[in-house]
Order: structure tokens, then sequence, then C-alpha cells
């Protein structure tokens, strides 16, 4: 296990996050970019290194690895899903390059960047209807999150290992959050 200040990172009780989830109401929609079998494998694998290491994190268990597209608020969800399926009409499952590691600012967030390109762009565009210019879009997907220096912590093992590849985006998933309720997922025809 990794040990930084006496602490041990990212690890909570079953009981813990039960009893967090109990609190939480829903409070938003999501939709994502679901990745290829093989993007889910290679994520798994880098995310099981992780925590042989002791790194748990506070991600949330049992989402598919992912590109966040878009965010609705929960009256919006009958439009969020014909966003979706829209959408999915209009886009065939295309390749992403996946190139480096990365940290948003506060270092609580590690995660895996595509490079920016247009399909991926246009995706984004068709169901972003409403940008907020004060938040721009990153897109990435999440490996780790935890108290930053925990994460920093987390940098050597992952960089270790982490080689550029090319995944391909085949579906995309709604769900509503906090806890995190599946609503449907949408194929890239």
């Amino acid at each position: 296990m990794s040990l930084l200040s006496g602490r041990v990172y990212g690890i909570i009780t079953p009981h813990e996050y039960t009893l967090r989830m109990r609190s939480m109401a829903e409070e938003f929609l999501t939709l994502m970019a679901d990745l290829d079998d093989d993007t889910q494998a290679r994520m798994a694998a880098w995310y099981d290194a992780l925590k042989k290491e002791g790194f748990i994190g506070e991600q949330t268990p049992g989402l598919s690895y992912h590109i966040s597209l878009a965010s609705f608020p929960l009256d919006q969800e009958q439009e969020a899903i014909a966003l979706a399926r829209e959408a999915a009409e209009h886009f065939a499952p295309f390749p992403v390059h996946f190139s480096h590691v990365g940290l948003f600012a506060g270092g609580r967030v590690l995660f895996i960047a595509p490079e920016r390109c247009p399909e991926l762009d246009a995706l984004h565009g068709a169901c972003e209807r409403h940008p907020d210019p004060k938040r721009p879009w990153t897109p990435h997907m999440t490996l780790l999150i935890d108290a930053p220096d925990g994460v920093c912590a987390a940098l050597p093992p992952l960089i270790g290992q982490f080689r550029p590849f090319v995944g391909k985006i085949v579906r995309l998933h709604l769900c509503a959050f906090w806890p995190t309720r599946e609503i449907g997922t949408y194929a890239l025809e």
C-alpha cells in the first residue's frame, strides 16, 4: 500500500460508501461516450495496477470508462434521451487517439486524455447544446479521484505503464447522478 503522511488514500468501507450514496439525492444527468471493450480492459488494467499499489479513489463504482459529453438538469430527462438517440443515429463508431495522462486543477482527478479530432468535437457539439464558456470542455477518461497528494503519488506507477493507444467510441450512455441511475445506452450506428 502507498502511504503518505501516515494516511492510506482512497479507502472507504462499503458501509461508508452506502451511507454517502443514501445521503445524496439525484442532482443531474450526464451523457457519456463509452469506449470499446479493448479500451475498457486497458483502463481497468491500469486501475488494477494502481489498486495493487494501494490507490483506490472515490470514482463512481461500476461505471464504464467514458468521455463525458454533456450534463442536463434532472427535469430534462426526456430531452436528453431524445438527444442521445438522435446523436447515436447520426454518428458511426470512430477511433480516438489517447496520448497523454493529465490532472485537473486542484489535483484531485487523474485522467487519460485523447487528442481532439473532428469526429469527437462534432459528437460533443451534437450533445452539448448549451456549452458554458466559463467551463470549457476537456475530453478525458477519469482513472482516479482522490486527495491531491494521493493522486500525485499515483502518477509514477501510471506513467511507468502508460503507452499511447487508439480506442473507439462505440455508444452513448445516459445516467443520473448521485447515486448512479442508468437511463439508457445508445449504440452509434
